[in-house]
């Protein structure tokens, strides 16, 4: 038997879908989804911090979104009109997500708990920070939903709305996703010669 377990059930979150309501025509797991929103919370970081001088740190905020959905390894991923129907529910899933992240920490050895607590939970322990992993998960999402729709799936047509309303929202009080929103966004709507 292996030490410690963390790392094969990480791996394992390949074997996660994502959009379980949804008729994908591209299959996303939630491993693929976690780089995605890490490469997109380092680039918002970036920005911030070169363009805006904001005291961040694009790599600490790259690899706690890396682990921003270690939790699914236990919980699964649920559906956002499942997770946010009501008040109740989503205090539960916050609750289990959080079980899950103490769960799989656990599992890490002793004498490395220390250099992994910060990624794991960071959401808890620097919310304000957090809020460039929340902005590149729903980037995340809202380019799915792009590449959905390029491909003739119209199944997205309504999440890609949805989803933009909420991005227009958040790069109202965040600069770094309305430069995203006004310089990088466009490209992911055009085909492979066009870019």
């Amino acid at each position: 038997m292996a030490d410690s377990s963390f790392f094969a059930l990480l791996d394992r979150t390949k074997y996660i879908a994502r959009w379980g309501l949804m008729r994908s025509s591209i299959p996303e797991n939630v491993q693929e989804h976690s780089m995605q929103v890490s490469v997109l919370a380092h680039a918002l970081a970036t920005i911030g911090r070169d363009l805006f001088g904001k005291a961040i740190d694009p790599s600490e905020i790259a690899a706690a979104a890396l682990y921003h959905d270690c939790s699914e390894i236990f919980t699964g991923d649920l559906p956002t009109p499942v997770k946010y129907k009501n008040d109740r529910l989503s205090g539960a899933y916050k609750d289990a997500e959080l079980d899950a992240k103490e769960r799989l920490f656990a599992m890490l050895p002793e004498e490395l708990q220390a250099g992994f607590a910060d990624v794991i939970f960071f959401e808890e322990r620097q919310p304000e920070r957090y809020r460039y992993i929340k902005a590149a998960d729903k980037l995340s999402a809202y380019i799915k939903c792009l590449n959905e729709l390029s491909g003739g799936n119209g199944e997205f047509k309504k999440a890609a709305a949805t989803l933009r309303t909420t991005l227009d929202t958040l790069a109202a009080e965040m600069d770094e996703l309305r430069y995203f929103m006004e310089h990088f966004i466009e490209g992911y709507g055009l085909t492979v010669d066009e870019l």
